[in-house]
């Protein structure tokens, strides 16, 4: 009897054990699978969005393409340099020109892909990275039948027309003001605005660059050339908002990957015509 009792007893010990074991293993199971899912979770939560905000309307640069796909040499570095920052996902807002550094100002948008050259007023407010991605050459740009206008000096009493805030608006009121130049700048929304306005005489003149003026002759027969000298040659950067210093110091990095790489070089070949990032 008493041998019987005592196999009941250890027949009952070994399945409380078995059945704690198996307790203890599911919550072992379930901690293990808790655990992999908020790493992912984390891991997730660390890809941070980036609102890049660039343009429709610069040839070459940021622009629309037959198959309505945003692309040019801007969009294309941007791309680029995306897939070098596993920590940030970029995404394009496209909107005028003119609205580009209000947006950055009201953090609508967290940089400004859009040839974007340093001058006293943007240093003020924002942030540019260090690393320049390519040389911005800006010339006064006329009709191919214009033979008259040969320089910024012929501008004289003509009509040049420019985007709002743009880099060639800057040129062309700051040489009016310091030069007693009297050109009439006239204020439009872009590339496309002007193309038929130059073609057909209603304005003179434009301040443009080689490549954008190769593009639209090619693409929209606008029949335009380049003349004189450069009136502006800097290089460019992206804009930022003061406080992204971080995000400014991956851009650079990336940056310089990519140009040891030679991608920068070979996208300034394919979309601006030429090696643009020579100055460097």
């Amino acid at each position: 009897m008493k041998k019987t009792w005592l196999w009941l007893i250890i027949s009952l010990a070994a399945l409380l054990a078995a059945c704690s074991s198996a307790e203890t293993t599911e919550k072992d199971s379930a901690k293990s699978e808790g655990k992999e899912e908020t790493t992912a979770v984390s891991a997730e939560a660390r890809v941070e969005k980036i609102i890049v905000g660039t343009g429709t309307q610069f040839p070459n640069v940021c622009f629309i393409d037959e198959n309505g796909n945003l692309t040019g040499y801007d969009v294309e570095l941007v791309k680029a340099i995306d897939e070098k920052l596993p920590e940030y996902e970029f995404e394009f807002k496209t909107m005028e020109f003119s609205n580009l550094l209000l947006s950055l100002e009201t953090n609508k948008i967290d940089f400004i892909a859009h040839q974007m050259e340093v001058n006293e007023e943007r240093q003020e407010k924002f942030l540019f990275n260090k690393e320049p991605y390519n040389v911005f050459p800006l010339k006064v740009t006329v009709n191919q039948n214009n033979n008259e206008i040969n320089s910024v000096e012929d501008l004289k009493g003509k009509k040049v027309g420019v985007t709002p805030t743009s880099s060639s608006a800057v040129v062309i009121e700051d040489y009016n003001e310091e030069h007693d130049l009297g050109a009439e700048v006239i204020y439009g929304t872009g590339s496309a605005d002007f193309q038929e306005q130059l073609k057909t005489g209603r304005i003179d003149a434009i301040i443009s660059t080689p490549f954008a003026v190769d593009f639209v002759n090619e693409h929209a027969d606008a029949q335009q050339k380049v003349v004189g000298e450069p009136l502006l040659s800097s290089k460019v950067y992206f804009l930022l908002n003061k406080k992204s210093t971080a995000l400014s110091d991956r851009i650079d990095e990336a940056l310089k990957e990519l140009k040891e790489e030679g991608v920068v070089r070979e996208l300034s070949v394919e979309w601006l015509g030429a090696d643009y990032t020579v100055d460097f």
